[in-house]
């Protein structure tokens, strides 16, 4: 007998090796020869029954019957029974990347009031996208947001597709199934952070991410099993993801009021805040850097452009050493040393501002702050390699560089004309 959330199939034409089907929940006949067989990934009889369990598939109703009456409201979602604008969930999507919802709201309501359509972000040049994302991370984000609209733009529209969608920048499989299920009510599951949340404790599943990837996305791409939710797909999509950013959390999840409390294997097994299970993270290295604040008498900044690639590609910092990594903490001396010799960018009377700390996704750094103000009617030359002096406002600053710029009472931009944008 079938247990539920499974079907029964019989397959023609089996692949010799069947190792790759283990993470799409086959079960092999139980005879010890072909079970054996099978742990072995040795060849198998071309035809074979077997059974592929589902997961959990819980009663879509409930959900959307609990959305109807919690949804979250958010500057990008449509209003109930409004179609969402593609643009409005691609824009959203790009930055609600790695980034949390409250964050990207200013970031978002900036870019559209600038940008209103993708046509008049595709028209814009990369600089003035790239200084509207400043402070917001991951500046790869921002150039492929600029090259997805221009895409757009030469196509004259969104693809309606999953498979259309991946084929502009940027966009890789969550994001197209988000904007596919949200702005174009196809029906399909896009799998974040949320969702696999609420399936791994709906099937209580066990094994670490991010080893349990595979396996999440299988059992999640059958949660709209149900007609009710193939009826919603844009409205089961966003419920899905209200569900684990209020009541599935990551920490004390809401199980007595969650929709789906009855059929989730973690609430009967009373596991659900420990799910889904993590692999140990490794110790996140230090890395340590020297950079240079130097003045002008307009009150402008010394400031280089970083390549367009690579970590806080496009943005703007101060000039000094190489960010470099070490198993101990290096001495100061030697690296102020280090720093002045053969990355200062001019001969001056040096004042420690102070250190920085900013924390990355995979690492911590740690920046030393020396800074100089150049008198009036000096020549100072500075070779063009440390950049030149700018007004804060016309640059493109991370955050890491806003505090480097902040940090300590002498040599600091003048207020007004040098303000962040």
């Amino acid at each position: 007998m079938l247990m539920n959330g499974q079907f029964f199939s019989f397959l023609f034409h089996l692949p010799s090796d069947l190792s790759q089907y283990a993470a799409y929940g086959l079960s092999i006949p139980s005879s010890r020869e072909q079970t054996e067989t099978f742990q072995q990934g040795q060849p198998l009889p071309r035809c074979c029954f077997f059974v592929i369990d589902t997961g959990v598939t819980p009663d879509a109703s409930l959900l959307l019957h609990w959305y109807d009456h919690h949804r979250r409201t958010l500057p990008w979602r449509a209003a109930p029974g409004q179609q969402a604008d593609p643009y409005h969930v691609w824009l959203s999507e790009i930055m609600l990347q790695q980034t949390v919802v409250q964050t990207v709201i200013p970031y978002y309501q900036r870019f559209l009031a600038r940008f209103p359509t993708v046509d008049a972000l595709a028209e814009a040049p990369q600089e003035e996208v790239l200084q509207l994302w400043a402070g917001l991370g991951y500046y790869a984000r921002a150039r492929n947001l600029h090259a997805c609209a221009q895409a757009v733009h030469k196509l004259g529209a969104f693809p309606r597709t999953v498979e259309g969608l991946q084929t502009l920048p940027g966009i890789g499989a969550y994001t197209s199934r988000a904007i596919a299920a949200i702005a174009f009510n196809i029906p399909t599951v896009p799998v974040d952070g949320n969702v696999e949340r609420i399936t791994a404790r709906l099937n209580a599943v066990e094994d670490p991410l991010p080893a349990a990837r595979p396996l999440l996305a299988r059992l999640a791409s059958h949660l709209n099993d149900d007609p009710a939710a193939q009826a919603r797909p844009s409205d089961f999509a966003q419920a899905l993801f209200d569900l684990g950013a209020s009541l599935c959390s990551p920490r004390s999840p809401s199980c007595l009021t969650c929709p789906w409390r009855d059929g989730c294997l973690a609430r009967a097994r009373n596991m659900a805040e420990a799910l889904p299970a993590r692999q140990k993270k490794k110790a996140r290295p230090t890395r340590h850097a020297i950079l240079f604040r130097v003045i002008d008498p307009e009150g402008r900044v010394l400031l280089r452009s970083r390549p367009p690639e690579g970590l806080l590609g496009g943005t703007d910092d101060l000039p000094g050493t190489p960010w470099s990594e070490s198993q101990s903490t290096p001495s100061p001396a030697r690296l102020a040393e280090t720093a002045f010799t053969r990355y200062a960018p001019l001969q001056a009377q040096w004042e420690d501002c102070g250190e920085v700390k900013h924390i990355f996704s995979h690492f911590t750094l740690l920046v030393r702050i020396y800074g100089c103000t150049i008198p009036a009617q000096s020549n100072y030359p500075i070779p063009p390699k440390h950049g030149r002096f700018r007004f804060l406002k016309e640059a493109v600053l991370s955050s890491v560089m806003k505090k480097c710029l902040l940090v300590g009472d002498r040599h600091r931009p003048v207020p007004g004309r040098s303000c962040f944008t």
